[in-house]
């Protein structure tokens, strides 16, 4: 039987990606198939990053092209390519960034500032260029979880440089003030500094920029959905019916000025001893998945309550980055990979691509 692109692709119809269950045909990933005589090469590029699982897709194809008939040698290339998508109607993609996703919860206290340092570190991981904006302007947490210290530069006298950590990009009012001086600002000072901290930070690059934000739906939270491009939200709760509650007020927050939530992380959803290792729902059980549910989106993973989460981002080396090995690093990797996933099939940002009109009298 001769080997065409044809049967090529025919075959790839019927090979599903397990991140994204979409063959690679449809979701246009394969790319550039070259036959020569028997032997096959195509390259598979993804809409977001894999570099952990790079190796099984890998596998997949080429296991799934060898069982062709009279097929040569099989070579797949895999690679991402992240591209920026829409965000909010009216709102225009910053420069230099793709892609920006909120974290968020109705309440504080629920490891919101611990899961967006570690989502970041792990797109980070995955391949990714990525951002972090503490935007907790009145208790920046994000210099000690990163273990920076010191002020921004500034090169040109206009904009500044963000801070470097662990592989990725920070910037937050925390670098800007001493750690004991209280920000005792109004609501318009407080929104004035967060647009600052974002449009005057000189970002290089980004697929995606994080923003922490603070707890609440308030006047930072407003700022966000109207003047800043936010491409989806994710939602940060634990079990516990409090918590939930407030959880909900945020989503709705998200869902009223059209910001795609792209699903929620459930924190503290167990504690496990660790003396004897007995496993417990101390907050309940099932909060996330039900409100999930309840609103129809996804539940990107569960964390643990677990004491090296607390002591490794408090040291300045997150878990991903202290221990990137663990069970815990690798579901903060697969949350990252839900997400990314969510955005690389939502609408694409064509706003770049279209001309400037211009009305003169003639």
């Amino acid at each position: 039987m001769a080997i065409t692109e044809l049967l090529i692709q025919s075959t790839l119809k019927i090979c599903t990606d397990p991140n994204t269950g979409k063959d690679f045909v449809s979701s246009k990933s394969a790319r550039n198939i070259k036959i020569d005589g028997n032997d096959v090469s195509v390259d598979i590029v993804l809409g977001y990053p894999a570099k952990s699982v790079m190796p099984d897709i890998q596998k997949l194809v080429a296991d799934t092209l060898t069982t062709l008939a009279g097929i040569g040698r099989v070579t797949v290339n895999v690679s991402n390519k992240i591209v920026a998508h829409k965000a909010q109607q009216g709102v225009t993609l910053l420069p230099n960034v793709k892609n920006i996703i909120a974290v968020a919860s109705g309440k504080g206290g629920v490891g919101k500032s611990t899961t967006s340092v570690n989502l970041a570190l792990a797109l980070a991981a995955e391949g990714a260029t990525v951002g972090l904006l503490d935007a907790d302007i009145y208790g920046p947490s994000q210099p000690q979880m990163l273990g920076i210290s010191g002020r921004p530069e500034s090169l040109d006298g206009k904009s500044m440089e963000p801070m470097l950590a662990h592989g990725i990009q920070a910037m937050s009012i925390g670098f800007l003030i001493d750690n004991d001086t209280p920000m005792v600002w109004r609501g318009p000072m407080v929104t004035g500094a967060l647009e600052q901290l974002l449009r005057e930070t000189k970002w290089h690059d980004l697929d995606y920029l994080i923003i922490d934000l603070p707890p609440g739906t308030g006047d930072i939270q407003l700022t966000l959905a109207q003047k800043i491009p936010v491409t989806g939200a994710i939602i940060v709760t634990t079990p516990q019916d409090i918590a939930l509650l407030d959880a909900r007020k945020g989503l709705k927050m998200f869902e009223k000025v059209n910001i795609p939530i792209l699903g929620i992380v459930e924190n503290m959803s167990t504690h496990i001893c660790s003396q004897c290792g007995h496993e417990e729902h101390i907050f309940g059980a099932g909060g996330g998945e039900l409100m999930a549910k309840d609103y129809q989106v996804d539940l990107l993973g569960s964390l643990p309550l677990d004491i090296g989460i607390r002591m490794q981002a408090d040291s300045g080396k997150p878990t991903v980055i202290a221990n990137p090995d663990s069970k815990i690093a690798s579901i903060y990797k697969e949350i990252a990979r839900k997400a990314a996933i969510k955005i690389a099939n939502a609408s694409l940002d064509h706003s770049t691509k279209f001309p400037n009109i211009v009305i003169q009298n003639t």
